[in-house]
């Protein structure tokens, strides 16, 4: 396989925290590793070893050090207790950091919005200050250990304090973005029935400032009926209404966030329960494939250790460092930024449109003038600017990007003309990694690395304990086999245990359900992660080629095909009778195109109006992301099925995207394949040559 050009090395790799980690693996185990792929051959062969020299070396703090790191020869299902017999809180691990020092009157916050007017910094001294009256607030209004605290807000120092002060109690918190429509939050709250939900009265969005009162008063119409007892609103947005009567009149209690805050007794200590590894942190979600998204449960440790192993040893953070990365509370790249924290750095909270209020260069000219050093974006952010040809390092911007050292690109593979791009848009110093992982690991399979170069269209390297592989994609559950030849195109696998695994997901059968979730494809020994990629074997670099399930992912954003299908049985029942809904990328496009294809109802007929009534339906109860592009009738054949009936969307999402990929799937009418073969080489023949 050909080794591509390189086009970026660090310039003293032996100055990196990576290096120092190899030295210290070095010299306490009498080892002579002397690069990336050793320190990693050495970190997946001698898993329980390497996740206690990260625990050391990252400085998790603690009250009590754990007994074991790992039992012998533990399976990967079900989840091993990683650090049994250990004590400690997440939240203290942010707000006081175990390997750095950082002075209490130094900026640790800054919340940015499109108004960049209006920066708010807040010190280390003043988040602990917020975050112990909000913890005893909370503890106060009946939160404890176990508790779920929810937040239906924006990117904020606020929602930060929200997430560190129920963290602190051994509470879990979810985060939703107050983009999403009510349909997609109760979908999602309704099943972990939170105590406490801190809500924005308003959000400012693209030029516009947008009322979030309505939704709210939605949200806590349906979950006061399951245990919602508080609302904490957020005054995003001075002139607008908080709601908070009436909130009251639904029977649940309502305050405004700093009243709140203002209520806790100023002798009351900041208190930080010290718990076991394996307890509850998060709960993230599922993209909802094959119904409601499912909720899955995040531990401490598993969370802290991994994202200070990536953040500290990979990513070179410290209290120097300062990160900004451009996501909403919903993505898990907001919680690996947030852990930026544990590492001394500061961080940039931003809400708002990336191309606000200064077109292309909105976020660049805050890269500027808050020395960003970190900045963290999706693959289509990038490929935006590449397509425009914006070039923020051009003098005539006159920004200073010197601070800069790295930026990560996720959500989707970083196409190889892009990487070139960035090269000759930003610094040429700085570490381009695409990374990849997932909000089923809360974290990265895929990492940068200071002693590895970067190559167009490849992530650097597997993360140090992640013992992955790739598999054939016929292979039977029975029988799973590595791709042949090596370097071949196959599922994403991990084959040995990693503290981020979930602990379970949330609600009654949560076992059952994160069994088939990951273990079900290839058996109970690896697991599978779904998505389709390609391990470089002269390398150990990886190319990503997309998902391998029926998750969609346009813009990055991830969800379901059955978050589309709920909005169609509820509100078109009368006129569609079935649908199938992929994403769809060709190796020439720059993102994924959701491509929804509807079976109407006999008697019925499909027209542009529908198609504007369904993407305007979506939009309102779910989100502008998850509008399809294409929205077509299906042929007369119908939806794609097994024998059993269900619908092969991989399949019909295999087809739309031109990948020859095996399927075993076992087709009861194979002429709606055929129908999708033609309509995708239709709809790419129309393309302007």
């Amino acid at each position: 396989m050909t080794v591509t050009n390189e086009l970026w090395r660090h310039p003293d790799p032996q100055s990196t925290q990576m290096w120092k980690f190899l030295e210290h693996v070095n010299s306490k185990y009498g080892l002579q590793l002397n690069d990336y792929p050793s320190l990693y051959k050495w970190s997946v062969d001698n898993v329980a070893a390497f996740w206690e020299e990260a625990w050391h070396f990252t400085g998790i703090r603690h009250s009590k050090l754990f007994d074991e790191v790992l039992p012998e020869h533990a399976p990967m299902l079900p989840r091993p207790d990683f650090f049994a017999g250990a004590r400690l809180n997440f939240a203290e691990n942010l707000l006081f950091p175990g390997n750095a020092q950082v002075n209490g009157s130094d900026v640790a916050v800054i919340t940015a919005t499109e108004n960049d007017e209006h920066l708010t910094e807040t010190t280390w001294d003043e988040l602990r200050e917020q975050v112990r009256q909000c913890s005893n607030a909370l503890q106060a209004a009946g939160v404890k250990e176990n508790s779920v605290v929810a937040g239906f807000v924006a990117n904020h120092v606020q929602a930060l304090v929200a997430l560190l002060s129920a963290a602190s109690l051994g509470a879990i918190w979810t985060g939703i973005s107050p983009d999403n429509g009510v349909s997609a939050v109760l979908d999602r709250l309704v099943q972990i029935k939170p105590k406490v939900l801190f809500s924005d009265n308003a959000t400012l969005y693209n030029g516009k400032e947008w009322s979030g009162k309505a939704k709210t008063l939605e949200v806590v119409e349906a979950l006061q009926k399951h245990g919602l007892e508080l609302v904490v609103v957020v005054k995003g947005l001075q002139n607008f209404e908080t709601g908070l009567d009436e909130i009251r009149v639904k029977g649940v209690k309502a305050e405004e966030y700093d009243e709140f805050l203002h209520s806790s007794p100023k002798e009351e200590p900041l208190v930080f329960a010290q718990l076991p590894p394996s307890h509850p942190l998060y709960v993230l979600y599922s993209s909802g494939t094959t119904g409601l998204p499912k909720a899955i449960v995040h531990t401490a440790a598993g969370t802290l250790l991994q994202h200070k192993k990536e953040l500290f040893i990979h990513s070179n953070l410290s209290p120097r460092s300062r990160m900004l990365y451009y996501t909403t509370t919903s993505w898990m790249m907001h919680h690996w930024s947030v852990s930026s924290l544990s590492c001394g750095a500061s961080l940039v909270l931003y809400s708002g449109s990336p191309f606000r209020p200064h077109g292309y260069l909105s976020l660049p000219r805050l890269l500027s003038s808050l020395k960003v050093t970190h900045f963290g974006t999706s693959a289509a952010y990038l490929t935006t600017l590449e397509a425009n040809s914006v070039r923020p390092i051009d003098p005539v911007h006159n920004l200073d990007l010197s601070s800069l050292e790295a930026i990560y690109s996720t959500a989707a593979p970083l196409p190889p003309s892009t990487f070139a791009f960035v090269y000759t848009a930003f610094p040429s110093t700085i570490n381009l990694a695409s990374i990849t992982g997932g909000t089923d690991i809360i974290s990265l399979f895929g990492a940068p690395c200071p002693l590895l170069p970067v190559r167009a269209g490849e992530v650097q390297c597997a993360g140090l304990g992640m013992a992955i592989s790739v598999i054939d994609s016929a292979s039977d559950a029975s029988d799973p086999r590595p791709v042949d030849p090596v370097g071949s195109e196959g599922d994403l696998v991990c084959l040995k245990p990693f503290p981020c695994q979930p602990l379970t997901f949330f609600g009654p059968g949560g076992d059952d359900k994160y069994r088939a979730a990951y273990f079900e494809r290839f058996g109970t020994a690896m697991w599978h992660h779904g998505d389709f990629v390609r391990m470089n074997p002269s390398t150990g670099a990886l190319v990503m080629l997309g998902r391998s399930d029926g998750v969609l992912k346009p813009a990055g954003v991830r969800f379901g095909s059955a978050e589309i299908y709920n909005v169609l049985i509820r509100f078109f029942a009368s006129e569609v009778e079935d649908a199938v809904c992929v994403g769809r990328r060709r190796e020439f496009d720059r993102d994924e195109t959701v491509c929804l294809f509807v079976v109407m109802v006999p008697g019925k007929s499909f027209t542009s109006e529908l198609r504007d009534r369904i993407k305007n339906v979506i939009k309102r109860e779910l989100s502008p992301r998850h509008v399809p592009g294409v929205v077509e009738e299906c042929g007369p054949a119908g939806i794609p099925r097994t024998g059993n009936g269900k619908k092969i969307e991989v399949a019909v999402k295999q087809i739309l995207s031109g990948l020859k990929v095996k399927t075993n799937a076992s087709v009861a009418n194979p002429e709606a394949l055929e129908w999708f073969r033609t309509w995708a080489k239709a709809a790419e023949e129309q393309l302007p040559k």
